[in-house]
C-alpha cells in the first residue's frame, strides 16, 4: 500500500476550518432549514390534520430507515477517509475514495428506490398504516438522489468545508416548503383525502432532493477547477479504499440506522397496540372520551362479533386473519377501517409533538458531523491533546445547548403544543411533549459521545449500546401503550428508557476506553443548573401571565385562556427563560475559553465575557 508523505498542512494552501468554524456553518444552516422546516410543517399538520400526519410521519419513518441503510454510514466513512487523505497531502487518493464511494451510493440508493416504490402497501401494512402507501411511493425517487447529495457532502465535509452542505440543505428545504406544502393545500381544497394531500406534501421532500443535487454537482465541478493539482502519490488499490470504506461506514451505519429501525418498530408497535386495545378492552375508552366519539366504533365490534362463531375469541388477530383472508366480510373491514381511524388520529397527536421533539435533535448533526473528520485528522497528525480537547468541547458545548432544550420542552410542553399545532388535542399532544422533552438531552448527548466513539476507532461500541438500548424502548412501548390507563400517553417513556440507558453506558465506554477523557461534572452540573433555574422561571412567568390573560366566558365559572392569549404567555416565558439562562451561563463560566477559541471570532467573544 503505497504511501505519500507530506506535511498536513500544504504551504500556501487555504486556511483550515477550526472544528467549531465547520460546525457553525452546520449549525446555522440547519437552523435556517429547521425554521423552514418548522413553517413547513406546523401549517401542514394543521392542513392535512391528525390523521394525515399519521400517514405522513409514517411515510417519512420508513423512508428514513432505508436512507439511513443508504447513506448514513457512507458519507462519514468518506469525510474521515478524505479528512486523513488531505492531512497527510494524498490527492489521489482523495480523488479515488469519492469515486468509488460515488459507485457505491448509487447501488444502494436504487435499491433502496426499488423497495420502496414496489413495495409500498406491504410497508405501508407493517406500519398498521394502509394510508401511508402514497406517501411511500412519492419517496421513493428521493432516495436515490440523496444517495449521491451525501457522496458529495461527504466529500466537502472530508475538506472541513461545511458550507455547501449547508447551502443544498437550505434548498432542499425551501422546495419542500413551496412545492410540499402548495399541493398539501391544493389536494385538501379539492376534496381529496388525508392520505392524498399527505403524498403530496412528500412529493416536495422529493423536489427538494432533485434541486440540491444539481446545486452540489454544479459546486463540485467548479471546485474541482480550483484545487492544486494531483500530487504524485500512488492511491491504494480500489478493494482496499471499497473494504475501507466499508469497515467504517456499516459500523456507522447500523449505529445510525438504529435510531430509524427502532423508531418504525416502535410506531408499528404502538399504533398496532392501540388498535388491539381498542378492540380488546374499551376500558381504555375513558382516556379518549373528550375526543374520540366512540358510538361508531362501538356499534361496530358489535356488529363484528355477531359475525363470528359461537365462543371465538374476539380478538385483534381474529379480526386480522379476516381482513388478510380472501373474503373479507364487511362487517370485519368496516371495523378494521374504524380502528386504524381512531388510531390514526390519536397517532397523529403524538407526532406533532415528535416533531417539536426532533428539532433539537436535528441541530446536533451540526456537531456529530464535524467531531469525527476533526478528530481523525487530529489524531492522524497524531494529536492526541487536539483530539481530546475537541471532544470535551464537544461535549460541553453540547450540554449547554442541549440541557435548556429538554427542560423548556417539558415545562412549556402543552403551551408549546397549543402555540403551535391548534389543529391536534392539546391535552393529547402537550403532555406528550413534556415527556419527551426529558429524552431530548439524552439523545443529544448519546449522539456526540456516538461520534466522539467512532472518530476514536471503537465504531462497534454504539452500535451494541444501541441495540441494547432499542430493545429497552421497543420493550417498554409494547408493554406501557397497552395498559388501559396510560394508552398513547405511555409512547414517550420507551425514549426515555433507551436513551438514558444508552448515554450512561457511552459515558461509561468513553472514560474507559479514550485518554484524556472530560471531567462530566464539569461537563453537565453548570449547564443542569442554569436550566433547572431557567425552566423554574418560565415555569412561573407562564402561569402568572396565564391567571392575567385569562378571560371568563359568558355563564361559565372555568377561566379560558385564548390563543393569543396563550401566544403571548408563550412567547414572553420563552424570552425570558432565554435572558435568564444565557446570564447563567455568564455567571457560572460554563463556558470555557478553550471551547471559544475553537469558534470563529472565539478569542473575541473570550475577552467580552472576561474569560
Amino acid at each position: 500500500m503505497a504511501r505519500y508523505n507530506a506535511p498536513s498542512r500544504r504551504s500556501g494552501g487555504p486556511k483550515q476550518n477550526t472544528f467549531f468554524g465547520g460546525a457553525a456553518i452546520l449549525a446555522a444552516g440547519i437552523l435556517v432549514v429547521k425554521l423552514i422546516g418548522m413553517f413547513y410543517k406546523i401549517p401542514l399538520v394543521n392542513i392535512i390534520g391528525a390523521q394525515g400526519n399519521t400517514d405522513f410521519t409514517n411515510a417519512y419513518n420508513i423512508y428514513a430507515v432505508l436512507l439511513s441503510i443508504s447513506t448514513a454510514g457512507l458519507p462519514v466513512a468518506v469525510s474521515k477517509l478524505v479528512s486523513e487523505a488531505n492531512a497527510q497531502g494524498r490527492r489521489r487518493q482523495v480523488q479515488r475514495t469519492f469515486q468509488l464511494s460515488l459507485i457505491m451510493f448509487l447501488a444502494l440508493g436504487a435499491v433502496s428506490f426499488l423497495v420502496m416504490f414496489f413495495q409500498a402497501d406491504l410497508l405501508a401494512g407493517m406500519m398498521h398504516d394502509t394510508k401511508a402507501a402514497p406517501g411511500i411511493q412519492a419517496l421513493a425517487p428521493a432516495v436515490v438522489c440523496v444517495g449521491c447529495l451525501a457522496a458529495l457532502r461527504g466529500y466537502s465535509q472530508g475538506h472541513l468545508n461545511m458550507t455547501p452542505t449547508s447551502v443544498s440543505q437550505i434548498i432542499e428545504a425551501l422546495c419542500k416548503l413551496v412545492i410540499g406544502l402548495s399541493l398539501a393545500w391544493w389536494l385538501i381544497s379539492a376534496g381529496q383525502p388525508p392520505e392524498i394531500a399527505a403524498a403530496g406534501a412528500i412529493t416536495g421532500v422529493t423536489v427538494g432532493t432533485v434541486a440540491a443535487l444539481a446545486y452540489m454537482v454544479i459546486h463540485f465541478f467548479i471546485v474541482r477547477t480550483q484545487e492544486p493539482r494531483l500530487t504524485r502519490d500512488v492511491p491504494d488499490r480500489a478493494g482496499d479504499i471499497v473494504r475501507d470504506i466499508l469497515r467504517i461506514a456499516i459500523p456507522i451505519t447500523l449505529s445510525s440506522s438504529m435510531v430509524g429501525i427502532v423508531t418504525v418498530i416502535d410506531s408499528s408497535l404502538v399504533q398496532g397496540q392501540l388498535q388491539r386495545v381498542l378492540l380488546e378492552d374499551p376500558a381504555c375508552w375513558a382516556l379518549y372520551t373528550d375526543f374520540v366519539d366512540f358510538v361508531p366504533l362501538e356499534n361496530a365490534i358489535a356488529a363484528w362479533k355477531e359475525t363470528l362463531a359461537a365462543e371465538a375469541p374476539a380478538t385483534m388477530a381474529a379480526l386480522s386473519a379476516q381482513v388478510d383472508g380472501e373474503a373479507v366480510p364487511q362487517a370485519a373491514q368496516e371495523l378494521y377501517t374504524l380502528l386504524e381511524s381512531v388510531s390514526r388520529s390519536l397517532y397523529g397527536n403524538y407526532g406533532g409533538a415528535l416533531n417539536i421533539y426532533n428539532l433539537p435533535i436535528s441541530l446536533m448533526a451540526a456537531i456529530t458531523a464535524s467531531v469525527i473528520p476533526a478528530v481523525s485528522g487530529a489524531l492522524a497528525s497524531r494529536d492526541r491533546r487536539g483530539a481530546s480537547r475537541v471532544s470535551a468541547s464537544a461535549l460541553r458545548i453540547t450540554a449547554l445547548l442541549v440541557c435548556p432544550m429538554g427542560v423548556g420542552l417539558f415545562v412549556m410542553g402543552k403551551p408549546i403544543m397549543t402555540l403551535l399545532y391548534p389543529a391536534l388535542e392539546r391535552d393529547i399532544a402537550g403532555p406528550l411533549l413534556s415527556t419527551l422533552g426529558l429524552a431530548t438531552t439524552f439523545v443529544c448527548m448519546m449522539m456526540v459521545c456516538n461520534s466522539i466513539l467512532q472518530a476514536h476507532g471503537f465504531v462497534n461500541l454504539p452500535v451494541l449500546v444501541m441495540l441494547l438500548g432499542g430493545g429497552i424502548k421497543i420493550f417498554a412501548n409494547y408493554h406501557v401503550v397497552a395498559m388501559p390507563k396510560v394508552g398513547i400517553y405511555g409512547a414517550p417513556v420507551g425514549n426515555i428508557l433507551c436513551f438514558s440507558l444508552c448515554l450512561a453506558l457511552d459515558l461509561l465506554l468513553i472514560s474507559r476506553v479514550i485518554p484524556r477523557r472530560p471531567r462530566y461534572a464539569d461537563v453537565f452540573f453548570k449547564p443542569l443548573l442554569a436550566s433547572a433555574v431557567m425552566g423554574a422561571a418560565a415555569w412561573a412567568v407562564y402561569g402568572l401571565a396565564e391567571k392575567v390573560l385569562s378571560a371568563v366566558p359568558e355563564g361559565e365559572t372555568e377561566a379560558v385562556l385564548s390563543r393569543t392569549g396563550n401566544a403571548m404567555a408563550t412567547l414572553g416565558a420563552i424570552g425570558v427563560a432565554v435572558v435568564i439562562y444565557l446570564a447563567l451561563v455568564v455567571a457560572l463560566r460554563a463556558i470555557t475559553r478553550d471551547d471559544l477559541s475553537l469558534m470563529p471570532k472565539g478569542e473575541r467573544i473570550a475577552r467580552l465575557l472576561g474569560l
